[in-house]
């Protein structure tokens, strides 16, 4: 399998003239390449993922700046279009409303994409080298285990960091005949068929009101100042500082169920339809921050590097089903008390879904169950779990 590994890279100031303008000259790819996919649809021909490829040396002749880039990160640029483009269709395919791709303006595209060749990192002095760029500085606060498959340089605000992707063997961790079921919610991040209760950390709305006041000064900065450029880097700190917060702790409370069941079962959340039902831009913003694709995506590849199993359940009726007896009581999205009026059973809501998508998931009947008060478990506890989250895979 693989596994991703992200760290900090300081270049030189060449260096990372070098890798500006790299990025600038991938931007112009992209849009080149766009550009000639939407005459070809204009004109009624249709472009394969080849064609493309084929117009990269040809345009060298247009821009003698693409010489100055290894030919796989040219390459990876064909393919990051192509990917956005399937990606495109694909939400058409499923009903959603999409428009065409957009070109990219200056400073929106950061990527550099090594795939397979062009790099080289030398763990035992903490140096990394890049075909046509040179060697930068990078932080190892982990050693890269197994087979070094690509090496993806990010810029982030005024930082940059390297993504190395390695193939690894999967490390099984003991049986401990433990299964769980969880529901993910904006009450509670997620409710346990257990009993516990983990609360919603809820990064970016507790940094709500400093972005805003950043994004405010933004707005009346004149452009090309160099106050202007100041807020952007503040601005771009304070999101890198939410997305690390949800990351640190996305990872930890993964890692804490992975460690601790054999059989996990979930929810198969549609979040993009959750996200587009209703005009409620508050519960839309909450999803968003909630982040629950990511937290199921880091489940997914630590239960299969691990040796545990998740399942995914259909959604429907988990919350208005009675874990007890099977019935079903509907409920609004208010009611936060699941109250049975044919067995009088009666728990926490999140905690009868969770049973009911524990016992959806292992394929049991209903059973008899009790209720459990809930153990709350806080952000902080999260937070302070003693083990590091484990690397982690991209995409």
């Amino acid at each position: 399998m693989i596994i991703s590994y992200r760290y900090p890279i300081f270049p030189s100031r060449e260096v990372e003239h070098k890798l500006v303008e790299a990025l600038d000259t991938c931007r112009w790819l992209y849009n080149r390449l766009l550009e000639e996919m939407n005459k070809a649809r204009e004109s009624g021909t249709t472009l394969r993922t080849y064609d493309t490829q084929n117009l990269i040396p040809l345009l060298k002749t247009e821009n003698p700046n693409l010489h100055k880039v290894y030919s796989k990160v040219l390459q990876m640029v064909n393919y990051t279009l192509w990917s956005n483009i399937k990606g495109l269709s694909a939400l058409k395919k499923n009903g959603r409303k999409v428009g065409h791709l957009r070109f990219k303006g200056k400073g929106w595209y950061n990527t550099l994409n090594y795939n397979q060749s062009g790099f080289k990192l030398d763990q035992d002095h903490s140096i990394l080298k890049l075909s046509k760029i040179g060697e930068i500085k990078i932080k190892l606060h982990r050693k890269v285990e197994g087979n070094i498959k690509a090496v993806i340089i990010k810029r982030e605000g005024d930082s940059w960091f390297a993504l190395i992707q390695a193939e690894q063997e999967p490390k099984q961790l003991s049986e401990t005949g433990n299964v769980v079921g969880l529901d993910v919610g904006l009450a509670s991040f997620v409710v346990d068929s257990d009993g516990n209760s983990v609360e919603n950390p809820r990064f970016a709305e507790k940094a709500a009101t400093k972005v805003k006041n950043i994004q405010r000064k933004l707005s009346r900065a004149q452009k090309g100042s160099n106050n202007r450029r100041k807020l952007v880097d503040k601005l771009n700190k304070a999101h890198e500082r939410i997305n690390n917060q949800r990351s640190d702790f996305l990872h930890k409370l993964s890692r804490m169920y992975v460690n601790r069941y054999d059989i996990i079962c979930a929810e198969d959340l549609d979040v993009m339809g959750l996200k587009e039902k209703g005009n409620n831009k508050g519960i839309h913003r909450n999803i968003h921050d909630a982040s629950w694709s990511r937290f199921m995506s880091m489940l997914s590849y630590k239960a299969q590097s691990a040796g545990r199993k998740l399942i995914v359940v259909d959604p429907r009726n988990t919350s208005q089903r009675c874990s007890f007896c099977g019935s079903i009581v509907r409920k609004e999205l208010s009611d936060r008390v699941h109250e049975c009026p044919y067995c009088g059973f009666s728990s926490n809501r999140d905690y009868n879904a969770a049973v009911n998508i524990l016992s959806t998931g292992m394929e049991q009947p209903v059973a008899p169950i009790e209720s459990k008060p809930l153990h709350h478990v806080s952000v902080m506890q999260v937070l302070a779990m003693k083990w590091e989250a484990l690397p982690f895979r991209v995409g």
